[in-house]
Parts: structure tokens; sequence; C-alpha cells
């Protein structure tokens, strides 16, 4: 049980939020310690600056805006690592692989992004929670930021999304679900991938 990290991932709006809650909530319940962990954190001096980003106050390209998500990871670095050091479970809604899909479907190398997190602690399992675009723009019709008003790049972002999932430590659940549903296969799947009874 030692250093585990389980990251939600998907499209805005895919419940990532609500099912990483459900899951630390579920994992307490049981007796296991848990910290949560959600980015972007725009509590903090990047994430100020991602916010102005996002929001339309800054032009940065989509090298600078992912090199800040990144930054904005690498803030928190030392807080998931005591974490860690001290036996709790870190749940993170959004972590490595957002950057990747996000900038990959804007245009950036992978490889170069993902080779840009390597000294941040690896999640033990990532749980895509997958939505069409068109579900994700359904339930969230007001305040979009820039990413979330872009309907192409959202399809190539699932696209990067699902290419991730295909490899080992990932596991793919069909959003569209009630959240119950999609809750009681995330719990089956992170009990499998971290041995829980």
């Amino acid at each position: 049980m030692a250093n585990v990290l389980i990251a939600f991932e998907g499209l805005d709006q895919s419940g990532k939020e609500t099912q990483a809650r459900t899951l630390a909530r579920r994992l307490a319940e049981t007796g296991r310690p848990v910290t949560t962990v959600s980015f972007p954190d725009y509590r903090t001096p990047i994430g100020t600056e991602l916010h102005r980003a996002l929001h339309g106050e800054r032009e940065y390209g989509p090298d600078v805006i992912q090199m800040l998500m990144i930054a904005n990871r690498y803030e928190w670095k030392p807080a998931i690592l005591q974490a860690q050091a001290e036996g709790r479970i870190v749940v993170a809604d959004r972590y490595l692989a957002s950057s990747v899909a996000y900038g990959e479907a804007q245009g950036l190398d992978p490889d170069w992004l993902f080779e840009a997190q390597k000294y941040l602690p690896p999640p033990a399992l990532t749980v895509m929670i997958d939505i069409a675009p068109a579900t994700a723009v359904a339930r969230k019709k007001t305040g979009r930021d820039r990413f979330e008003q872009d309907l192409a790049m959202l399809e190539r972002v699932r696209a990067s999304y699902r290419r991730q999932a295909a490899a080992a430590g990932w596991v793919a659940i069909d959003g569209e679900r009630p959240i119950d549903v999609v809750a009681g296969d995330v719990f089956a799947a992170v009990s499998g991938a971290i041995a829980l009874p």
C-alpha cells in the first residue's frame, strides 16, 4: 500500500471530481487514510497565472500553458510525497495524463509532455472516465474556459486519453451511465489494482 496515487482523467464534466471524491470517501470509510488533490490548483502562484491564461487574460501558446500546468503539479510534489510517506492514499482529480491529452490535442509532442513530468510521483492507477465531447458540452452550457469551448479539440483530447488508456496501469470506465454505477466500477477497479480486500 506504499506510495499509492490514484489519478482520475477525462474531459471536463465527465464526473472526475465526483468520482474522485466518492472514492476518497469510500476508502476513508474502510479505514484507509486519504489525501485528495485537484489540478489545476488555481490557489498557488503558478495556478493563479494559469487561471488568467485559461480565462482570456493572457495570450500564451499551448506549450507555455502546458508547462504552467506541469509546474502547478510540481508545486504540489512535496505535499504528495509527504502524504505518501505518511502512508496515505493520494486521490488526484487530473494528473500527468491531462497535459499529454490536452497538449497532444494542440499539436505538442506527447513524449515531451510525459518526459517533463517524470520526476512527479507516478500513479499506481489512472482511471479514465470516458464521455463524448457533446455530453461534456451538454452538462456545462455556460462558463466554459477556452478548452471547453472547442468541440473539435475535445474530440482530439478524448482520442489521446483513449490512446493512453491502452497502456498498463489504466482503466477506462464509461462515464455516460448513472453516477452510482460508475462509482461501483471505479471502486472495483481500484480494489483490484491496489489489492483492497
